[in-house]
C-alpha cells in the first residue's frame, strides 16, 4: 500500500516537473530556441493551431530564428500571430520564410524574466508539497483504518519526505539552469 502510493506520487511530482520545463523552455534567453515560438497559436484558415504544426522552426544563428512554413500562403497568418505577440519581435518575410531576429536582453528584462522563472518555481514546489500532503493523509487514513501499522505509517512519511526533498531539490536545478541562461550575456 504504502509503495503504491508512493509510485502514485513520484508519477504526479514528475508530471508538475514535466509542465515546468513546458513553461520555461518558452521563456526567452540570451539564445534562439525554437521552443520560444514553438505553441504560438496562429489562425490558419478560420482555425487556430500551434505554429509547430504549420511550418519547420530552425536556429540559423543564435540570435535567429528562422520559420518555413509549409504552405507559403500561410506567411502573413504567422507574422501577424508574431507581431500580436508579446514577443516584441519584428518578423522579416522573403515570402518563403520568416526570419526572426532576436535583440540581446537588457538587464531589465532580465530581472523580469529571473522573477518570472522564480514565481513557476514556486508554483511547481506548492504542486510537489499538495500532492505530499495528499498522499500522507492517504496513508493516515489507511492507518485509522487499520490497514497500517503506526510505524508502517511513520516509514510511510519518511520516505514520503524523502522522495518530495529529491523532486524539489531537480525543480531547483532546473531553476538554476534556467536563470543562468538568461543572465548570460
Amino acid at each position: 500500500m504504502i509503495k503504491e502510493s508512493l509510485i502514485e506520487a513520484e508519477k504526479r511530482m514528475r508530471s508538475a516537473i514535466t509542465a515546468l520545463e513546458e513553461d520555461l523552455a518558452g521563456v526567452r534567453t540570451g539564445r534562439a530556441s525554437p521552443a520560444l515560438i514553438e505553441k504560438m497559436q496562429i489562425d490558419y484558415y478560420g482555425a487556430s493551431a500551434p505554429l509547430i504544426q504549420l511550418a519547420t522552426i530552425s536556429v540559423p544563428e543564435p540570435r535567429q530564428l528562422l520559420i518555413r512554413p509549409f504552405d507559403i500562403n500561410s506567411i502573413k497568418d504567422i507574422e501577424r500571430a508574431i507581431l500580436a505577440s508579446e514577443l516584441g519581435l519584428n518578423p522579416l518575410s522573403d515570402g518563403k520564410v520568416i526570419r526572426l531576429n532576436l535583440p540581446p536582453l537588457n538587464e531589465e528584462r532580465r530581472i523580469d524574466l529571473t522573477k518570472f522563472v522564480h514565481s513557476r518555481l514556486e508554483e511547481s514546489r506548492i504542486a510537489i508539497r499538495n500532492v505530499r500532503r495528499d498522499i500522507i493523509k492517504e496513508l493516515r487514513e489507511y492507518e485509522e483504518a487499520k490497514l497500517l501499522s503506526e510505524d508502517d505509517l511513520e516509514t510511510g512519511e519518511e520516505d514520503m519526505q524523502k522522495l518530495t526533498d529529491k523532486i524539489i531539490k531537480e525543480v531547483d536545478e532546473i531553476g538554476e539552469k534556467k536563470v543562468k541562461e538568461i543572465m548570460e550575456v
